[in-house]
C-alpha cells in the first residue's frame, strides 16, 4: 500500500465512520456532498491535470501505487474525493454543536480583496502555479459573494475553514515533506511555510470553501 493511498484513508476514516452517528446522521446529506464534489473537484482535477503536464508539479513514483488516470496518480484522485468528504463533515458538525452568528462583512472589502488578488496574479504572469491559484482564489470569493452570502457571514463557515486547516497543515506538511509531491521552482513563488508552498494555503482556501459553497446551495434547495 503507498503512503499516499495511506493518507488518503487517514483523512476519511474518521469522517465516515461518524457518517451514521445517530444525533449527526450525515449519511443523509452525502447526495449533496457527491453533488458538491463532482462539480468543484471536477474543475480542480483539470487544472491538476494540465499543471502536471507543463511541470508545475510531479509525484515521486516511490510512493504511489502507480496506476494512473488523465496522467495523475489515482491516490491524487481519490484526494479530491476524501478531502472534501471530511471538510464538509467537519462543516456539519460545526453546524451542529456550534451556535451560529452573523458577522458584519462589508461587501466593497470582499470586492477590493478580489482585485488585489487579480492583480498580483497578473505581477506573477510566468508562475504558472501562482498565477493560476490567484485566479481560482478570487473567482472563489467573488462567487461566495454573488452565491453564498449567507456563508460569508457565518461564523461556522470561517470556524469550519480554521479547524480544516489543522489537518491541512498535518497532511500537506507529509506530502511535501517525505515528498510525495515535489513542485518546480519556476511555477510559484517558492515563498514556504516549513516545507508547504505558501500558495497552497490559497489553494486549500478555494477548494474548501467552493465545496462548502456548492453543498450549502444543494442543502438548501433540498431544504
Amino acid at each position: 500500500m503507498s503512503e499516499y493511498l495511506i493518507i488518503n484513508i487517514l483523512i476519511i476514516i474518521v469522517p465516515l465512520s461518524l457518517s451514521f452517528e445517530k444525533n449527526l446522521k450525515f449519511y443523509k446529506k452525502v447526495k449533496s456532498v457527491l453533488k458538491s464534489i463532482l462539480i468543484v473537484s471536477s474543475a480542480f482535477i483539470i487544472w491538476d491535470v494540465i499543471a502536471t503536464e507543463r511541470g508545475d508539479w510531479a509525484f515521486n513514483p516511490d510512493y504511489l501505487i502507480g496506476v494512473k488516470f488523465f496522467g495523475l496518480p489515482i491516490e491524487e484522485i481519490l484526494f479530491f474525493i476524501t478531502v472534501p468528504y471530511a471538510c464538509i463533515f467537519i462543516f456539519e458538525t460545526v453546524k451542529f454543536y456550534i451556535e451560529d452568528k452573523t458577522l458584519n462583512v462589508n461587501e466593497n472589502i470582499l470586492l477590493f480583496i478580489s482585485f488585489i488578488i487579480v492583480f498580483i496574479s497578473v505581477l506573477n504572469y510566468e508562475r504558472d502555479y501562482t498565477f493560476t491559484v490567484s485566479l481560482f482564489t478570487a473567482a472563489s470569493i467573488l462567487l461566495l459573494k454573488f452565491l453564498g452570502k449567507d456563508l460569508f457571514v457565518s461564523k461556522n463557515f470561517w470556524l469550519t475553514l480554521i479547524i480544516s486547516y489543522i489537518p491541512f497543515l498535518i497532511v500537506n506538511y507529509f506530502l511535501t515533506s517525505i515528498p510525495i509531491v515535489t513542485y518546480n521552482s519556476l511555477s510559484f513563488s517558492d515563498v514556504r511555510f516549513i516545507t508547504i508552498p505558501v500558495e497552497d494555503f490559497f489553494y486549500s482556501f478555494s477548494m474548501i470553501s467552493m465545496w462548502i459553497l456548492f453543498y450549502n446551495l444543494f442543502e438548501t434547495k433540498n431544504g
